[in-house]
């Protein structure tokens, strides 16, 4: 089966308008009949994400933004400022690498405690942190409020202004 190619610039520039105010996609054009010109074009993933299908093919919402903006596709990573993946406007969107993206996440729904870092090891509240793929101890603590102090100036330390501390 032969893999369709991305899409252009110029044919992005044709079927979609980008909104800056809003961060949103509509269509100019009618490209197929499912597609009603004016509608806010692509659909919500549950992790919150918008797809939008052209051409027989599906496209991350914040991937189109960028290349409306920029005129290039971007290879690498593309955060959002704001942690809220349905956020597309142009000022929450910036390139990142991978670690600094994880660096960007909020609190996982399985933290127990609800502050990021710190876990209950034995007992002790230990924080840890991980760049690059590499888990680094951070040291043990009585409470976990501790814990995550450790944790938050580490993460300033390490990734700047990806650095989340809820």
């Amino acid at each position: 089966m032969k893999k369709r190619r991305r899409i252009t610039y110029a044919r992005l520039c044709e079927v979609l308008k980008y909104d800056d105010e809003t961060g949103e996609f509509h269509w100019r054009k009618r490209t197929s009949p499912r597609v009603r010109v004016g509608q806010m074009a692509g659909m919500r993933n549950r992790d919150g994400y918008r797809f939008i299908a052209i051409d027989g093919r599906i496209y991350p919402a914040h991937r189109l933004v960028w290349l409306y903006k920029t005129g290039k596709w971007r290879s690498g990573v593309i955060d959002h400022r704001d942690g809220d993946p349905s956020n597309n406007r142009w000022d929450n969107l910036r390139p990142a690498t991978r670690s600094q993206n994880c660096a960007n996440r909020r609190t996982p729904g399985h933290n127990t405690c609800g502050l990021k870092g710190a876990s209950l090891q034995r007992g002790r509240w230990c924080a840890t942190i991980c760049k690059k793929g590499r888990r680094y101890s951070l040291g043990c603590y009585s409470t976990p409020q501790e814990a995550h102090a450790a944790y938050v100036k580490a993460a300033h330390e390490l990734f700047g202004e990806f650095a989340r501390a809820e």
